[in-house]
C-alpha cells in the first residue's frame, strides 16, 4: 500500500522525498512499479471501477454494504469486506458524517390525538400508515421550509411541499398531494408530532374529511415520529449539508430532483431489503380487504 500511495502522490511530490518519509527504498518501489500486474490487482482495479460507479451513481451516499449489495444486485461476485478494504484504500467514503439529531418541538397547541403507533415503525401494506413532519433548510435568500408525509411501508414521499413560510398551507400542500397521489381508504392512521399546525382544527378537518385517523408522538418525544426525523437527517447529511442555494428557487429545483428522482426511485434501504421505494412498493402490490387496526 505504501508503493501505491507513492505512486498516486509522485506527481506532487520527488519519490525520493516519498520513499525517505514512509520508509521504503527507491529500487524497490520502481521495482514494484515495473512488476506487471498480478490477476488478482487487476481484478481489484477492475472492481474498484465499478465501485466508482456505484458511488458516484448513488451520489455518494452508501456506505460500504449498500455498496456491496448494489454490486452483487447487478451480478458481481464480490465479498463485502473486499469492497469495504477497496473503498478504504481508495479513499471513498460516504457523504454522510452527522448522526441522526433529534429535535424537539416546544409549542403551545391543541389537545393532541392519540399515539396510535407506539413506535411500531412497520406497516403490513402501502397506505395503511404515513408519518410527516416539517423542516427548514438555509439559502441565501432566506429559510424555505419543506413539509413531508411518508408511506410507513415503503418509506417512499407520498406527498410533499415547499414554501417561504411554515405556513397550514405548507403542511396541507403535502397532504393533498399524497391523497391526490394516492388515494388511500379510510382508516390510514396519519402520524405527526404534537405541531400547532397538526394540531390546527382546519388540519384535523382535512384528515377527517378524507377518512384519515390522526395520531401524535408523547409530548416532547422526537423518537415517537423517528421516520420522518430520520428522513430529514438523510436529506441534510447526503444533500442540503453539501450544497449553497443561491435562493429558494434553486432549492426547490434540487430538492424536488433529490426526492422524486433518487430517494424515491434509486436509493436503496437496509430497512426494505435493501431496495428502493418504489422497487419495494412494486414487489408488495397485493393488498388485504381485511386491514388490521393499530391500537395505542
Amino acid at each position: 500500500m505504501k508503493y501505491a500511495f507513492i505512486r498516486e502522490q509522485s506527481r506532487a511530490h520527488a519519490v525520493a522525498r516519498l520513499c525517505s518519509v514512509l520508509g521504503v527504498s527507491r529500487s524497490g518501489y520502481y521495482e514494484w512499479r515495473d512488476r506487471p500486474a498480478s490477476e488478482r490487482a487487476q481484478e481489484n482495479d477492475r472492481l474498484l471501477a465499478r465501485i466508482r460507479v456505484v458511488h458516484r451513481e448513488a451520489r455518494e451516499s452508501y456506505g460500504a454494504v449498500k455498496t456491496w449489495r448494489a454490486l452483487r444486485r447487478a451480478g458481481e461476485r464480490c465479498g463485502r469486506h473486499r469492497v469495504a478494504r477497496l473503498r478504504r484504500a481508495a479513499g471513498i467514503e460516504a457523504r454522510r458524517k452527522r448522526r441522526f439529531r433529534l429535535t424537539v418541538e416546544r409549542h403551545v397547541v391543541a389537545p393532541p390525538a392519540p399515539n396510535l403507533l407506539e413506535r411500531r415503525f412497520a406497516a403490513p401494506a402501502r397506505d395503511r400508515v404515513w408519518v410527516g413532519d416539517a423542516t427548514f433548510i438555509a439559502t441565501r435568500a432566506g429559510w424555505l421550509h419543506l413539509a413531508v408525509l411518508l408511506d410507513l411501508h415503503s418509506r417512499r414521499v407520498v406527498g410533499w411541499a415547499m414554501a417561504a413560510r411554515p405556513t397550514l398551507e405548507l403542511s396541507l400542500g403535502a397532504l393533498r398531494m399524497a391523497l391526490a397521489r394516492r388515494h388511500p381508504e379510510p382508516g390510514l392512521i396519519h402520524h405527526t408530532d404534537r405541531g400547532a399546525i397538526y394540531a390546527s382544527g382546519v388540519y384535523r378537518a382535512e384528515l377527517a374529511r378524507h377518512g384519515l385517523v390522526a395520531s401524535m408522538s408523547r409530548k416532547g418525544d422526537a423518537w415517537d415520529n423517528a421516520v420522518a426525523e430520520s428522513f430529514f437527517s438523510t436529506l441534510k447529511n447526503e444533500l442540503v449539508h453539501h450544497c449553497r442555494f443561491a435562493d429558494h428557487a434553486q432549492a426547490r429545483r434540487t430538492i424536488f430532483e433529490w426526492i422524486e428522482a433518487f430517494y424515491n426511485r434509486q436509493r436503496i434501504h437496509a430497512a426494505l431489503d435493501f431496495v428502493s421505494p418504489s422497487d419495494y412498493e412494486a414487489h408488495h402490490q397485493i393488498r388485504s380487504f381485511n386491514r388490521p387496526e393499530i391500537r395505542g
